[in-house]
């Protein structure tokens, strides 16, 4: 018999390092039932805006498989175009691991974090955060043993988790079936210190209480300190 998950629970969550062959860091996370595939590329160039400045760069993509879903979903290369939600979520796991990055002892340039959601449950943006958190670290650490660079460029760990109130009650971690159903829905991301690099939160049937918003705050931090626990564990296995 499956366990029922209480209000202030994660979901199960594993974190497999090094699961692309190919990039210089990759990471398969599992949330519950959704899973993403987050790879690390370095690529020696950098924007316009970023040229000759001594800086590096991190961006993300994101993209759902056709059957990720219950039902299949068109390729948005297909359509020849990406829709705003695509668009939205990454530029938030960019903004997001470019929170801890010193962009200095990156050097002149990129690391292109690729998430790829494989199967959707609920919480894929924030789990191609957390995910890609560890692809983005082993990244930096092929760049170190190849002497790339010579300081470590990550100033702390980052992670996300969902948060939402359902029939009144704030509750961590929202699968698909809670989250359609929730009356708040609120993504965190946050560092290791405890400091936030964002908080998106919608109120999607009336508006809710400054006294909702701070359960669902702390029931957040609970989480994501959680995940960095983990975050830690893994990467510790590999050197870091």
């Amino acid at each position: 018999m499956t366990k029922t998950k209480r209000f202030d629970e994660l979901r199960p969550v594993t974190l497999e390092p090094n699961h692309s062959e190919f990039a210089e860091g990759s990471c398969l996370i599992t949330v519950g039932r959704t899973r993403v595939l987050c790879t690390a590329s370095v690529e020696e160039e950098v924007p316009e805006f970023k040229k000759n400045s001594g800086e590096g760069w991190v961006t993300a993509e994101y993209g759902m498989l056709p059957r990720s879903t219950p039902t299949r979903m068109n390729r948005e290369a297909a359509k020849g175009r990406q829709k705003g939600r695509t668009l939205e979520i990454q530029r938030l796991i960019g903004r997001a691991l470019r929170g801890v990055v010193d962009f200095k002892k990156l050097g002149e340039r990129t690391i292109v974090i690729d998430c790829d959601c494989l199967q959707a449950d609920g919480g894929t943006r924030t789990a191609a955060i957390t995910g890609g958190y560890i692809a983005l670290a082993l990244a930096c650490r092929f760049l170190k043993k190849k002497k790339m660079i010579s300081q470590w460029p990550l100033k702390d760990y980052v992670a996300a988790i969902s948060v939402g109130v359902i029939k009144g009650k704030p509750c961590l971690d929202l699968d698909y079936e809670k989250d359609s159903k929730a009356d708040v829905d609120m993504n965190l991301v946050m560092t290791g210190k405890g400091t936030f690099i964002e908080m998106q939160g919608t109120a999607e049937n009336k508006p809710f209480t400054n006294e909702q918003l701070t359960r669902m705050k702390k029931l957040g931090e609970k989480g994501i300190r959680q995940l960095i626990q983990k975050q830690k564990e893994v990467l510790k296995t590999r050197g870091l």
